[in-house]
């Protein structure tokens, strides 16, 4: 609720990893790994902000940012063949007035 992300291992109760304040106290509504490449994440904030993550380039902040402005966004998911090596990454947003909008994801954040 507050936009903090946190990283955790299943073995232990403490995070790996945290970032605090990671969508300027947005509450993040949703949040994906990639399903073609493991080190990348997306979280998608209460004002339709999709946050791109990719631990490989920068474990600090995110690598990307990229707002939907048309309409709020309620909520997003990924498509892909993780066992396919083409690097091709769907995202679905739901926007609250029923529409689905889906995006391709760039290949560098896409490919395994």
């Amino acid at each position: 609720s507050d936009g903090s992300i946190r990283l955790h291992q299943m073995t232990s109760e403490y995070p790996l990893m945290q970032w605090n304040d990671s969508t300027r106290g947005q509450p993040i509504i949703a949040l994906q790994w990639a399903l073609t490449r493991p080190a990348v994440f997306f979280a998608l904030d209460a004002s339709s902000n999709i946050y791109i993550w990719d631990l490989l380039e920068n474990d600090l902040l995110p690598v990307a940012k990229q707002t939907i402005p048309s309409e709020k966004v309620s909520t997003m998911t990924l498509l892909g063949e993780p066992e396919k090596a083409n690097g091709l990454l769907g995202m679905v947003l739901a926007k609250e007035s029923g529409e689905i909008d889906i995006q391709y994801v760039k290949k560098k954040w896409a490919l395994p």
